[in-house]
């Protein structure tokens, strides 16, 4: 049963190494939830998988490059995401590396307060555009990101056997007016730590 969204239990802030269990745990299960759509069988929430993302996230939290967030309710982490700029010299942009939320807390403002506070960090350093990857059968991340702004980006359109799907958000448009009910949590500083 999903918990009832309390804007006000939510915190948004830098992820630290001693969040790097919950991140991983979290990240492992949205992956098996989002994976055992197109694959029932396969078991996804697994040790050597939660032992892959843990790794994942610690070199992410190492990095000088990548700020990490994390999305906190009543102090549990139920939330994370890191970002990185892109190393492409005919459009600067911002990628967004991860955007994870625990199943259990899908559709009450985690996504959408993580992926505020990386607007406002991304705009702060001065970015006009930003981009992503997400899974071509990620249907649920797809539509999220499309109603927030996000759209597939004309310079890299996908090849008919593509796993991926690349979407791009331009910074310089106002942003979105948030939902009803949705936390405004204080932005992280621009260097996310």
């Amino acid at each position: 049963m999903r918990p009832a969204p309390d804007a006000a239990a939510l915190q948004v802030r830098a992820a630290t190494a001693d969040d790097l269990p919950a991140i991983a745990a979290l990240h492992t299960g949205a992956r098996a939830a989002y994976h055992r759509a197109r694959f029932p069988d396969a078991p996804f929430d697994v040790v050597a998988e939660r032992a892959r993302r843990h790794d994942a996230w610690l070199r992410d939290l190492a990095r000088g490059d990548t700020p990490a967030l994390c999305a906190a309710r009543h102090g549990t982490v139920v939330g994370a995401a890191s970002y990185r700029h892109r190393a492409d010299h005919h459009r600067p942009a911002v990628t967004l590396h991860q955007l994870h939320v625990d199943p259990g807390h899908w559709g009450t403002g985690v996504g959408r307060a993580l992926h505020g506070a990386c607007l406002r960090a991304w705009r702060a350093a001065g970015f006009s555009r930003a981009v992503l990857d997400v899974l071509w059968h990620n249907h649920r991340a797809r539509a999220f990101y499309t109603r927030l702004g996000w759209r597939p980006d004309p310079d890299r359109r996908p090849a008919p056997d593509a796993t991926h799907l690349t979407l791009t958000l331009d910074l310089a448009t106002p942003p979105a007016a948030p939902a009803p009910g949705a936390p405004a949590p204080a932005a992280p500083d621009p260097a996310g730590r």
